[in-house]
């Protein structure tokens, strides 16, 4: 019998999920429990067979409860393997209902049971699943590495009665067969360009900080979509490493985690210590009610400790961590390991920026459906500028803020060279020409963005607009300076360069009005995926001083300009309010602070 949730548990029915009504009464029925449910829906008695599964036919392999029945932990069962396995969705395509997630990611601190936990998901997809000629595999780094990781599933085997003597145990090939239905589990190393010829019902890479890149991954879930309901699923610890393919995983599945209509086909469950106050008031939000909760973002706080580690206290020793939390006190150098490994945080100088669903609740009932939807409401209307033009082959932005009351309406302008559109599309599935065809963004001919057009574009605002002020980037802005200010005319120029002093009092304003709702954006496609690519960078001096970390231009999907640049006209309206009588007189600044 399953164990009784606590409280924040309780209700599956209450998570979110797709609407969609399709289909008939479910009628999957587990031991006598019979599902009435339709359309999409947290089907109770599929998540109890899998339950079940693990109870009865799996042992736990290590630890204080070696050779028990693997009875799952209420974070185990209720908030991974319930709705895991019990959320589905009717499928036209094979007329009957199947499960929605199709990809998982489990991200928590070590020593939490990643490795057995995902050994039982392997085990259920290979006997359990009714999936004829199931093909289960999980990824190691290398051939060492893949015994450690064929390990949980093998002995999981060899203790249960039953799949002892179900499964064979192909030793030389580190394979579990099942000949009644012709399924097989086994390892693979990261060789992904061999890899091609799987069609895989279960996939499980392991520890994806140690993955040297994502080819495996992609190779494994692009040859995925035979089965009826697979799943691919990554299990790991946080990376040290900002730009590694573990990263860019461990960042989409947080974005997953806030916001579940980005991907209603993967599942996410995130346990990290915040770094920064906003991050943990985020996290508060999202998680409200969670007896877990950490109370501050230090790593040494054994109150923040339960939430990257939700098997403290129950099979992972807080004696143990202790002893770690003190040998990284006295030892300085063991500090980021420490952080790392047991507070699951990246040990990294960026950092996430904006909670997304901080900086939606921002359009309220403002959303426009193109960029001129409600702009001639606002003509007349003083503003405050930020331009960026460094990227002469690449994405180009330019924002003005123009008060309304005690809120702020943003307008950015997007240009993009012709020759840079293919890039990106492939990047992000499409967007940018979307964008280009809906007005958001202004593609020109040619491999480098034609500054004419943008003059003209900057003109018109400065004839739709009283232009109060401008900041801009140095670097991009000194070679056309001149003509900005001709076609221009009579505004305040202050150009400088992406350092924590000139940029944080920008970047700490844009974040107090988002956090009021002050921050009308009107739902800007283009702004929003900067905002979502955003990360920031702290001084090692003061963690206080921030800057937007500019990335990678041949990093896939990263690009940022639309937040320096609402940053910059923060700073200007700031920098120079409007004046009690309009002031006339021109003046260009050139920082290099």
């Amino acid at each position: 019998m399953s164990q009784a949730p606590t409280s924040y548990l309780a209700d599956l029915d209450d998570r979110w999920r797709p609407i969609d009504p399709d289909g008939p009464p479910c009628h999957y029925t587990f031991r006598g429990k019979v599902c009435e449910k339709s359309g999409a829906h947290y089907c109770e008695p599929r998540a109890d067979r899998v339950v079940t599964f693990f109870r009865e036919l799996l042992v736990h392999i290590k630890g204080p409860l070696k050779r028990t029945a693997f009875i799952l932990l209420d974070w185990q069962e209720f908030e991974i393997v319930r709705p895991l396995f019990g959320e589905v969705q009717w499928t036209s395509e094979w007329n009957c209902y199947a499960r929605r997630y199709r990809i998982a990611y489990i991200v928590v601190a070590r020593k939490n049971g990643k490795s057995e936990l995902a050994a039982g998901i392997q085990l259920y997809l290979l006997v359990g699943d009714d999936e004829d000629s199931a093909e289960i595999y999980c990824a190691a780094k290398d051939t060492k590495q893949a015994g450690k990781v064929f390990e949980p599933a093998l002995r999981m085997t060899q203790l249960s009665p039953v799949l002892n003597k179900r499964l064979k145990h192909i030793k030389n090939a580190r394979r579990l067969v099942d000949e009644k239905m012709g399924s097989h589990y086994e390892v693979l190393t990261a060789d992904a360009l061999g890899e091609l010829g799987h069609n895989p019902h279960g996939f499980n890479l392991d520890e994806v900080l140690s993955q040297p890149d994502g080819s495996l991954w992609e190779a494994m879930t692009t040859a995925a979509g035979a089965r009826l309901q697979e799943l691919m699923f990554a299990t790991t610890t946080e990376t040290d490493d900002d730009s590694s393919f573990g990263a860019s995983l461990i960042n989409e599945a947080e974005r997953i985690q806030e916001d579940p209509t980005r991907a209603p086909h993967a599942f996410s469950f995130v346990r990290k210590l915040p770094i920064t106050d906003d991050q943990l008031e985020q996290l508060r939000e999202a998680f409200e009610g969670h007896p877990h909760l950490p109370v501050s973002c230090d790593p040494f706080d054994e109150a923040n400790w339960k939430w990257p580690n939700p098997a403290l206290d129950q099979f992972k020793s807080r004696d143990s961590m202790r002893r770690q939390a003190l040998e990284a006190k006295n030892e300085p150098d063991k500090e980021n390991g420490f952080r790392q490994f047991q507070a699951n945080q990246r040990v990294a100088q960026t950092h996430r920026w904006m909670p997304m669903n901080l900086y939606d609740r921002n359009v309220d009932d403002d959303l426009w459906l193109n960029p001129d939807y409600g702009r001639k409401q606002l003509i007349g209307r003083p503003a405050w500028g930020g331009l960026d033009l460094a990227a002469k082959s690449d994405l180009c932005a330019w924002c003005l803020l123009i008060p309304d009351g005690d809120r702020l309406h943003a307008l950015w302008r997007f240009w993009l060279p012709e020759d840079a559109l293919p890039g990106l599309d492939k990047l992000s599935e499409g967007k940018f020409s979307r964008w280009a065809r809906e007005g958001w963004l202004t593609v020109t001919e040619g491999n480098v963005v034609d500054y004419e057009k943008i003059y003209d574009d900057l003109e018109q605002d400065a004839k739709d607009f009283t232009i109060q002020a401008s900041d801009a980037d140095q670097w991009s802005f000194a070679p056309v300076l001149q003509a900005v200010e001709k076609r221009i005319g009579v505004w305040e120029i202050d150009a400088y360069s992406n350092t924590y002093q000139r940029m944080t009092p920008g970047m700490t304003e844009l974040m107090a009005l988002a956090k009021n709702l002050q921050f009308r954006h009107h739902g800007n496609p283009v702004a929003r995926y900067c905002f979502d690519a955003v990360e920031v960078r702290k001084s090692a001096m003061n963690p206080n001083l921030i800057r937007p970390d500019k990335p990678d231009r041949d990093k896939p999907g990263k690009r940022i300009d639309a937040v320096p640049t609402a940053a910059m006209a923060c700073s200007a309206w700031k920098r120079a309010p409007l004046p009690e009588t309009k002031s006339t007189r021109r003046k260009v600044v050139v920082s290099n602070r």
